[in-house]
C-alpha cells in the first residue's frame, strides 16, 4: 500500500490542535496546583528582602 500525504490544511489543524490542548492542559496545571500565586508569594519575599536592607530617605 502507498502510503498517502496528508493535505497541508490538515496537518496545520492537528498541530494547532495539538498546541491548543497542550496549553489548555499547562494552564490547567497551573490553576488547579495554584502555582501562580506560590510564584508570586516568593517574588514578594525575595523583593521585600530586597528593599527592607535599604535606609530610608524619609522617617514618620
Amino acid at each position: 500500500m502507498k502510503k498517502r500525504k496528508k493535505c497541508l490544511v490538515c496537518r496545520a489543524l492537528k498541530l494547532i490542535v495539538k498546541i491548543f490542548g497542550l496549553a489548555t492542559g499547562t494552564l490547567f496545571v497551573v490553576y488547579f496546583l495554584n502555582l501562580d500565586q506560590k510564584l508570586l508569594a516568593w517574588a514578594y519575599a525575595r523583593v521585600n528582602e530586597i528593599f527592607d536592607r535599604k535606609p530610608v530617605d524619609i522617617k514618620f
